[in-house]
């Protein structure tokens, strides 16, 4: 039996329109462009030719953390919908304001910012693959994926079509008119992000009293799964010998999810099922907490690339 048990958790929907969704689809899409315009073909050829931080920061992501993620589970029991909201959070890419909390925190902000472009790129593949695999191990948050019948094809379709197609648009457009990107850069970052931030806010105060009410059980599930992110993310990055430029990005990286696709997945996928949506919009609220006050700490020790 779960030692954390909320009375109604497991079935309680968020109030959440079709419409709303297609908005939120589409401001996630916006906000991937507005970092993917800051990238150039050459970013990823640097990488290929020095690939260890990358490949650290992608395992750490999409192996250590939904690893770390389903060992909490199991020592904690919370109820389904929290444990598969957990899950659905690791499995999903870092967030996009990584690469600001990096560039606060000193680090590499172009291993940063790659990183966010490869996992968005593997998140088609690993987002599903990983919410399947680690969901049907654990026997309560089985019952919800065969009750709910997840295609991971149609995951891997919403992925794409958010986050992969305005990620190889913006590439495309500043590889051939620089001079537009330059111009729109900063304007595109600092209004995708006021958009996304306004919409969440939006979207809880349309369901405020239950968050409220449930908010309580996974505050602290949420903060002692993002400090396993940091520290998990940070761990992976000094055992496999990474500069401390590098490692500040991989700790960030990892701790910064994408919450607002985990948002879209939940409510396109499982009809905004309660303990998972609230995990999602918890989570997005915390990590800019800790992800900012993590970044200040690292800032403290002045570093200069490897």
């Amino acid at each position: 039996m779960s030692i954390l048990m909320v009375a109604g958790v497991d079935d309680v929907v968020l109030n959440f329109s079709p419409t709303g969704l297609q908005i939120l689809n589409g401001i996630l899409a916006i906000v991937m462009f507005s970092i993917a315009i800051d990238l150039k073909v050459a970013d990823f050829k640097r990488l290929f030719t020095a690939p260890k931080p990358l490949i650290t920061g992608i395992i750490s992501q999409f192996l250590l953390l939904p690893a770390l993620t389903f060992c909490m589970i199991l020592v904690v029991a919370p109820q389904p919908s929290i444990a598969l909201g957990l899950m659905l959070v690791a499995a999903c890419p870092g967030g996009n304001v990584s690469n600001f909390m990096t560039h606060r925190a000193k680090g590499n902000v172009a291993l940063s910012v790659s990183m966010t472009a490869f996992a968005t790129v593997g998140a088609i593949l690993l987002t599903p693959f990983n919410i399947a695999f680690w969901g049907s191990l654990y026997e309560p948050t089985r019952e919800i994926l065969r009750a709910t019948s997840i295609d991971p094809v149609s995951v891997a379709i919403t992925v794409g079509l958010m986050l992969v197609l305005p990620l190889c648009l913006g590439v495309a457009l500043n590889a051939r008119r620089p001079d537009i990107t330059a111009r729109i850069r900063v304007p595109m970052q600092y209004l995708s992000m006021g958009i996304f931030v306004a919409f969440i806010v939006i979207a809880l105060g349309a369901n405020w009293s239950l968050f409220l009410q449930y908010a309580g059980v996974v505050a602290g599930l949420v903060l002692v799964h993002n400090a396993l992110a940091l520290i998990g993310g940070y761990s992976i990055a000094t055992i496999a010998g990474l500069s401390a430029f590098d490692r500040r990005a991989v700790t960030i990286e990892t701790g910064i999810q994408n919450s607002g696709l985990g948002l879209i997945l939940i409510f396109g996928f499982f009809s905004g099922l309660g303990g998972m949506a609230v995990v999602a919009a918890f989570w997005g609220i915390w990590h800019l907490l800790s992800g900012i006050t993590v970044a200040m700490l690292f800032a403290r020790r002045d570093l200069v690339p490897a």
